[in-house]
């Protein structure tokens, strides 16, 4: 395996949009929630998780195959370098579409040997659909997503960093979920649901339990 993009694609201005800065806030949420004492972060990109996991008391360590990243561990997401149940969640944000099928499958498995707790991804969806919001005073507010109904799912053709994506021909989020469920434990509880402000990331938040 060889590192895809050069340190720069991580820039504030081409990087970081208001929607990733959402998708950053389901990151911590959800890793909260598991009150980890330990996390591991595999593909960490500009760090960003890392360091504003750090001011809320969040331990994480990452790990990447480019040193230039800084990584604390330096390896493959296929072949984690790591003795089993050495953490008590494993993330991986954005970043098993990297890779192809076959060999993402290989890691999200890597991903749950290495986890004691929990397993927290999250992955690309094609698909155009409007976020919307009602608002009910005093009550409670609604938020729902509507899909574009007209528009056909599309052949993915690797642009160079992604092998797939959930929504294009041939990965569908049924076979996606599938492919999760079989790599799962069978005692392991699955949710999953795309970002209100970046419909973009869907998340996927697999519970181990006790091991």
């Amino acid at each position: 395996m060889r590192k895809q993009v050069d340190k720069s694609h991580y820039e504030f201005s081409r990087y970081m949009t208001k929607g990733r800065w959402a998708s950053v806030w389901h990151q911590l949420d959800e890793v909260s929630k598991q009150h980890p004492e330990s996390v591991l972060e595999i593909g960490p990109g500009p760090g960003i998780f890392k360091i504003t996991a750090a001011t809320f008391g969040l331990n994480v360590k990452t790990l990447d195959i480019d040193p230039a990243l800084k990584p604390d561990y330096i390896g493959s997401a296929d072949e984690i370098p790591l003795p089993d149940n050495s953490f008590d969640a494993v993330c991986a944000f954005q970043v098993l579409e990297h890779l192809p099928f076959d060999i993402s499958m290989k890691a999200f498995q890597e991903m749950i040997r290495v986890a004691r707790n929990s397993v927290i991804i999250s992955l690309p969806q094609a698909g155009q659909c409007w976020p919307n919001t009602i608002a009910i005073p005093y009550i409670r507010e609604i938020r729902f997503l509507i899909k574009n109904p007209f528009r056909k799912s599309k052949k993915h053709v690797f642009d160079g960093e992604h092998h797939w994506e959930i929504g294009k021909q041939g990965y569908e989020l049924s076979r996606i979920l599938d492919a999760i469920q079989l790599h799962a434990p069978s005692y392991s509880k699955i949710t999953t649901y795309r970002v209100h402000e970046n419909p973009y990331h869907r998340f996927f938040v697999l519970r181990l339990g006790n091991r």
